[in-house]
């Protein structure tokens, strides 16, 4: 373990996380890496890691108080928990991030997220606790924002979006999912509300993701023009990755003084 990174190892499996956002960088699981990193990503801690998880909290997409997708992706956090095996054999680590005068001159309330990864043989679950810890209330969207790595974007598949109603942030138009199988063949990004679990399936094979708390799931591929303006993202990224994120986007969710909100997402290699 780095000052900046932290290894988990369950069996053959594996997985790294940045202290820079608690950003989980890579998931080795049964000899694959499952995650999709840029290789033009930043990991100095100067913005936000492009790939992996990213967290985003307290605002998804732009915001009017700060930068686009909130302050904990762009934050350093703190191990409150250090790794430590389970009896299950599963290990597991606890990140936490708190208010400080930085934050809160973007954003005035006290706030403590604690982030629990637990990786075994064949999953890796991320859960989010959050807690308000100011006097009155605030609101917020938060969401997981996952890459996920595939062979190619081309001959992937997302299911579990059949049915579910869209908000399509290319087009600016509204929809209802039609495809049991959703597949990307250009620029994609759609906020799709109400759903439920999805699986992803390429020539590498199959990735279910689970969720808790989290009734929207975001589907992203910048495709190739826009992979291409954006300087921390590999001019062919867009080939190998499709983000299916999980998160609470499609409204706010106000949380009072003292209370608490949970989620969580798994990710289970099924071949």
């Amino acid at each position: 373990m780095s000052k900046e990174t932290i290894t988990l190892n369950s069996g053959t499996s594996s997985c790294k996380i940045h202290l820079f956002g608690a950003t989980v960088i890579s998931w080795l699981c049964k000899g694959k890496e499952r995650l999709f990193l840029s290789t033009d990503a930043i990991m100095d801690g100067s913005k936000a890691i492009r790939g992996g998880i990213p967290i985003v909290f307290p605002n998804f997409g732009p915001w009017k108080c700060g930068p686009q997708h909130g302050i904990a992706r762009i934050s350093w956090w703190k191990v409150v928990v250090q790794p430590v095996q389970l009896d299950n054999g599963d290990t597991q680590v606890v990140l936490e991030l708190t208010d400080d005068e930085k934050s809160r001159k973007t954003w005035s309330y006290s706030f403590k997220l604690q982030y629990t990864v637990t990786l075994s043989s064949s999953t890796l679950t991320s859960s989010l606790q959050i807690t308000n810890t100011s006097t009155t209330s605030f609101d917020f969207t938060t969401l997981l924002h996952t890459y996920i790595r595939v062979d190619d974007i081309k001959d992937t598949t997302v299911s579990g979006l059949e049915g579910c109603a869209y908000k399509d942030k290319v087009t600016s138009s509204d929809g209802i999912e039609q495809d049991t199988e959703v597949k990307i063949s250009i620029n994609v990004d759609r906020v799709y509300t109400d759903t439920k679990h999805h699986v992803v399936t390429h020539a590498g094979g199959r990735i279910q993701v689970e969720k808790e708390g989290l009734p929207d799931t975001v589907l992203w591929n910048p495709w190739i023009e826009k992979s291409q303006a954006m300087s921390d993202f590999n001019n062919d990224g867009w080939m190998n990755m499709v983000c299916v994120e999980p998160g609470f986007v499609g409204k706010r969710k106000v949380l009072g003084a003292g209370e608490e909100f949970g989620c969580k997402q798994t990710l289970t290699v099924l071949d």
